[in-house]
């Protein structure tokens, strides 16, 4: 019953960094569609240097703020603020993301009710375009077997209108940090978020350790958010081209079996060769960010000289590749419902 998720302590986390005009948009929402016995929200700074503060102790007194020195991005900045937080869930939340009347329900009744679960989704859709699912999330994301990651409802760049297609709730590979609820200690047990990723990708390498440790990842269509999207970053920013590669290079060669990984670096190399001379053709310089990913990505190997590799990949990865579909077969769309 839902009723039963109101003893529990929750608490929606919103990580800022100089969006002062973001919480002013969107954290009325939150606010008014979050009241329920035991939630408490919390907007934790990552060493802003716009009003942030000031704004929310004037307009957002109920609000719970907790300071951060400085930038550490959103792995770093999560993980030092969650150690402050009281609570059996975190519901991370974009500061972009506009929230809707019911929305919170569903994801702690799901939270209780399915086994062995570490965290689950809503249905992510545009703020702007709001038929349509958004880019960083959409209805549960997944990844091909040369870790290219997507979601249902986005491939690429091309995002599907909302008709009902996917409104069935799903196990799935990993869920958008834009808006997921998570257990507490299951974030903790395995280390949060890792910080050598700054940002991007980070909840993807979360969630595949979740997977690797035997726990689960849902996606529920009965609560919905609108998300902005693009962020602090924009989509041609040349430093979340590089964050995207090297994070991406880094969450394989970490959760893979070693053995899967030697294979598949040379096919992940050739292709993001393949994808800058491509950057060039469509007048988008890829070259230097994806040049110096895979440069920052060796120099960190040294970092996970300790790690326990798995043994196999875990479920829900998609033994297929989306690139040669989406690009050769011209696939747009996810069919494993």
């Amino acid at each position: 019953m839902i009723e039963s998720t109101f003893i529990l302590r929750t608490a929606v986390v919103i990580l800022n960094w100089n969006g002062r005009h973001l919480l002013e948009k969107f954290l009325p929402s939150v606010e008014k569609f979050s009241t329920l016995p035991n939630v408490s929200i919390v907007v934790a700074d990552n060493g802003s240097t716009d009003d942030s503060l000031s704004y929310l102790r004037l307009h957002h007194p109920d609000v719970q703020i907790i300071a951060l020195d400085h930038n550490y991005g959103f792995a770093g900045g999560y993980n030092r603020a969650l150690k402050q937080v009281d609570a059996q869930y975190y519901v991370l939340l974009n500061s972009d993301v506009e929230v809707t009347a019911g929305w919170l329900p569903p994801l702690l009744a799901m939270m209780q009710q399915k086994q062995g679960i570490a965290a689950c989704m809503p249905k992510i859709k545009s703020e702007t375009q709001r038929d349509f699912f958004e880019y960083a999330g959409a209805a549960g994301g997944f990844m091909d077997y040369l870790g290219y990651t997507f979601c249902r409802g986005r491939l690429f760049d091309t995002v599907e209108e909302d008709k009902g297609q996917y409104d069935a709730e799903k196990e799935i590979f990993w869920a958008t940090g834009a808006c997921c609820i998570v257990k507490a200690s299951l974030f903790h047990e395995v280390g949060g978020f890792d910080e050598n990723f700054f940002a991007h990708m980070e909840e993807i390498d979360l969630c595949w350790r979740w997977k690797n440790a035997g726990y689960a990842v849902w996606f529920t269509p009965k609560s919905t958010v609108y998300h902005v999207g693009g962020g602090m970053l924009p989509q041609n920013s040349p430093f979340k081209t590089f964050l995207n590669y090297r994070n991406n290079l880094l969450m394989m060669y970490k959760n893979l079996p070693q053995k899967t990984f030697r294979r598949m670096i040379f096919f992940r190399m050739l292709l993001d060769s393949v994808s800058a001379c491509y950057g060039l053709l469509t007048g988008k310089n890829l070259l230097p960010s994806i040049w110096k990913a895979h440069g920052s990505y060796r120099k960190l190997q040294s970092n996970y000289k300790k790690i326990q590799r798995p043994k196999k990949y875990p479920s829900q990865v998609y033994h297929q590749s989306v690139v040669f579909q989406y690009f050769i077969q011209r696939k747009k769309k996810f069919e494993n419902k």
